[in-house]
């Protein structure tokens, strides 16, 4: 992978696959891919469902395999059975985004997609943690590509100047807005 000076994948080549069970999903999961674009790590959300279109989900970690996604995450509501699914069918690092919703408000999510039987594991996050499904995913790609770590490292610093302000400054700053 090359970065250049601006945190951008100069090669294009998808690293990060993200897979939502649902359109409905889509405003949460977009989060996920805006937090990889920050840390320069391409993306790509795929709408596949372990219910809906399950063969789908197949062709999609088939590709992947071939066109070499390194990681994937796997975001779904209420059954969230996704996550799971693409663990049992790849040997790449899975990452499970449970998400709101149901009568559960994402509770059902969280326990479906966490509690995986073994040697099919699923990093889970919290109950729509779009940006640390994103940040856990670039710490694990950050293992094979140092810039990612720096971008990582970078995006860090940013967030500690952020808090790190009275809150006097920091609430002249939010009504500015």
């Amino acid at each position: 992978m090359k970065i250049s000076p601006d945190n951008k994948n100069t090669d294009n080549k998808v690293m990060v696959g993200i897979l939502t069970g649902s359109p409905n999903d889509l405003p949460t999961v977009v989060k996920v891919r805006d937090t990889l674009t920050e840390l320069g790590i391409t993306s790509e959300i795929v709408v596949a469902s372990a219910h809906r279109t399950p063969d789908k989900v197949l062709a999609y970690l088939d590709r992947a395999h071939k066109e070499g996604v390194q990681v994937l995450i796997g975001c779904a509501g209420v059954a969230a059975h996704l996550a799971g699914v693409i663990a049992g069918h790849t040997r790449l690092p899975v990452i499970g985004l449970p998400l709101s919703g149901g009568v559960m408000s994402g509770l059902d999510a969280l326990l479906s997609t966490v509690q995986m039987p073994p040697g099919v594991p699923v990093a889970t996050v919290a109950v729509d943690g779009a940006k640390n499904a994103a940040i856990l995913a670039a710490r694990i790609l950050a293992l094979k590509f140092p810039e990612i770590n720096d971008a990582l490292d970078t995006a860090a610093k940013k967030e500690r100047i952020r808090y790190d302000q009275t809150a006097d400054e920091a609430l002249a700053k939010l009504t500015k807005k």
